[in-house]
C-alpha cells in the first residue's frame, strides 16, 4: 500500500515534544485535515532545516506522508506574515493551543475554525494589539465561542436552552454547563438577553470571527467567567495549565 502524501498544507504547530535524541513529535492543526500528529526526524540536529521553522503560533505549509496515527513530516516552510507574540500575548496563544489540543479529535477537519485560529494569532502578534489588552481579550472570547460552536458544545444563544422560549432583551441570562442558557441568579455572572442575541447574530455572520470580535468588545468581561467555566467543564479540568501559569506569573 502506498503511503498517503499531503503537500502544501496550511498548518500551525500546537505542541512539540521529544521523540528521540534527534527527533520531535509535533501536534499540528491543519486547515484541511484537522489535528495531525507528525514525527519530525532529525529536527533537533543543529543542521536540520526544520529547526528554525517548527515554532508555535507561526503560519506554516507542511508536506507529510503516512497512514498511521503519527505521520512523517517531509517538509516545512514558514509562510511569514507576523512575528512571534511576546509576553502575555504569547501565553494567550499557548492557552488557545491548549484548548485545541483538549477539545479537537485528531483527523477531524475544521477549516472555518482554522481560519478563526489564524485570525486570533494575528491579533495576538499585532504590535497595536499588544498595547490594547481589551482587543486581545475580545479576540480570545470570540475564538472560545467559535471553538465551542464548532465542536457542538455551544447552545443557540437567542433562546433559553431548556424551553426554547425567546429571550427578553433586558433580562439577565447565564451560560452554564449542562443547562445551557438560562435565567441568571442575582449574584451570577450573566449578560442581558439583547447581548446574547447580538452574539448569535455575529456567530452566524459570513465573517464570524471579525463579527464576533466586534460583538465581544463591549461584553468580554461578562463573558469571560461564563466561558471559562464552560470550557473547564468540557476539558475535564478545574483550571487549564496555561491559565494557572498566567496566575503564577502575575503572582510574582
Amino acid at each position: 500500500m502506498v503511503a498517503r502524501r499531503i503537500a502544501h498544507e496550511p498548518a500551525y504547530v500546537l505542541h512539540r515534544y521529544d521523540w528521540s535524541e534527534s527527533s520531535l513529535i509535533l501536534e499540528t492543526f491543519t486547515r484541511h485535515h484537522g489535528r495531525i500528529a507528525l514525527v519530525a526526524k532529525g529536527a533537533k540536529r543543529p543542521s536540520s532545516n526544520f529547526r528554525p521553522v517548527l515554532l508555535p503560533l507561526q503560519p506554516l505549509q507542511l508536506n507529510y506522508s503516512g497512514d498511521a496515527e503519527i505521520r512523517t513530516l517531509k517538509g516545512a516552510e514558514w509562510m511569514g506574515g507576523h512575528v512571534m507574540p511576546t509576553g502575555e500575548a504569547l501565553l494567550s496563544g499557548y492557552y488557545v493551543n491548549e484548548l485545541l489540543l483538549r477539545l479537537l479529535a485528531r483527523d477531524d477537519p475544521h477549516a472555518a475554525l482554522f481560519d478563526a485560529y489564524a485570525a486570533v494569532v494575528q491579533v495576538l502578534a499585532s504590535e497595536h494589539a499588544g498595547a490594547q489588552a481589551a482587543t486581545q481579550s475580545a479576540a480570545l472570547r470570540a475564538f472560545e465561542l467559535l471553538l465551542l460552536r464548532e465542536v457542538g458544545l455551544l447552545p443557540s444563544l437567542d433562546v433559553q436552552t431548556a424551553t426554547l422560549a425567546p429571550l427578553e432583551p433586558d433580562a439577565r441570562y447565564a451560560l452554564v454547563p449542562e443547562a445551557g442558557l438560562r435565567p441568571a441568579d442575582d449574584e451570577e455572572a450573566a449578560l442581558a438577553g439583547a447581548a446574547w442575541e447580538a452574539l448569535q447574530l455575529a456567530l452566524d455572520d459570513l465573517a464570524p470571527f471579525t463579527a464576533t470580535l466586534r460583538a465581544c468588545a463591549s461584553m468580554a468581561a461578562g463573558l469571560r467567567p461564563q466561558l471559562r467555566t464552560l470550557l473547564n467543564y468540557h476539558c475535564g479540568v478545574a483550571t487549564l495549565r496555561t491559565r494557572q501559569m498566567m496566575r503564577d506569573l502575575q503572582a510574582l
